[in-house]
């Protein structure tokens, strides 16, 4: 009999959707735990949305938030979708998402503007079955069963994954959950495969629960943005502000990158995750990125995640990626091609 993993995780985990979902329906939180809280003094006020162990977390982390000029006011959301509809509703300047969410809402003609990218390693990104399954090639999942939450960016993972096997979605029986009960499916042994993102990719591995049948390396994009309301841009003082907080993001990455133990720390404190399923997990894939620049490669790849998800009638109506893109933030940054960091090796 397979171990269950302890209920008590799932709730944590289920806060860290990470701005993958493309059709979540989570409430949003503004106060309590770490959010809800300013920092910072000047007559500026920055309205962040932000997720659990996300930006707030990482740049007081880093030391980034000790000598702030304006204030940053941060709000709390439990994903990417809810939090770029505070974005068009202009509640909130800026906020940090995945690579499919900006894809949804450029779908629903919302008011956003993409203004900053992060390129990091796919590897988090899997297709997991179980340990006893006789499951060995991508393409021998025809006809079988597979958890997935719909819209997201595991979603898409799926796809190019059946895609480069020669099958399609029509081929397999696609269940779609979301990752808490898609956890519970997997580990009951209600589904044959789970198509995920980090960290749930290694709590399973960690508790040995399920193997990688394969990844999103070199098939997904594994890019990651700062969304902007286009008013925060058009005021001059917000717009100052919001460039300076990039390049305090940038430089928390950096911090992350030389210090994975310490923020494995601070992101298992700040959503509950054990400290080994959160180390494992920096390394994997949330310690990998670079800043990038917002260039014609990444809109060209936010594009096809789009013309993928139009196919499949997920979203309404062609989307031209490119008119939802300002790249005023892009000097002196390299192409979003860059190879994300690779943890062993120095760079």
């Amino acid at each position: 009999m397979r171990r269950r993993l302890a209920p008590a995780l799932l709730l944590p985990l289920a806060l860290l959707l990470a701005a993958c979902s493309g059709t979540s329906t989570a409430d949003t939180s503004t106060g309590g735990g770490s959010g809800g809280g300013t920092d910072g003094k000047g007559d500026v006020t920055l309205d962040v949305g932000d997720q659990k162990g996300g930006s707030e977390a990482v740049l007081r982390a880093a030391g980034e938030l000790d000598s702030l000029d304006y204030k940053i006011h941060w709000s709390t959301f439990t994903s990417g979708p809810p939090l770029l509809e505070a974005v068009n509703a202009k509640a909130v300047d800026i906020g940090g998402v995945g690579n499919t969410p900006p894809v949804f809402a450029a779908g629903a003609n919302s008011k956003i503007t993409v203004v900053a990218a992060t390129h990091g390693t796919a590897k988090g990104d899997t297709i997991l079955v179980p340990n006893n399954s006789k499951l060995k090639k991508v393409d021998e999942l025809k006809g079988r069963s597979i958890a997935v939450a719909q819209g997201s960016s595991a979603h898409y993972q799926l796809v190019a994954s059946l895609k480069k096997a020669g099958l399609s979605l029509k081929d397999v029986q696609v269940k779609y959950l979301q990752p808490a009960d898609a956890l519970a499916a997997f580990t009951g042994g209600k589904v044959d495969a789970w198509a995920v993102w980090d960290p749930y990719t290694s709590q399973v591995l960690r508790g040995k629960q399920g193997r990688v049948l394969t990844d999103g390396d070199g098939l997904t994009n594994g890019l990651g943005f700062q969304v902007a309301a286009p008013s925060a841009l058009k005021d001059a003082k917000k717009s100052a502000a919001i460039s300076d907080y990039l390049k305090r993001l940038r430089r928390a990455q950096e911090w992350v990158f030389k210090h994975p133990e310490a923020w494995a720390k601070v992101w298992s404190k700040d959503t509950g995750l054990p400290y080994d399923v959160a180390l494992d997990a920096v390394k994997r894939t949330n310690g990998t990125r670079v800043s990038v620049a917002v260039d014609k490669p990444a809109i060209a790849s936010e594009q096809q995640i789009a013309d993928t998800f139009t196919a499949l009638k997920l979203i309404p109506r062609k989307v031209d990626f490119a008119s939802f893109v300002d790249t005023r933030f892009n000097a002196g940054l390299p192409p979003s091609t860059t190879a994300p960091r690779t943890f062993g090796k120095k760079s």
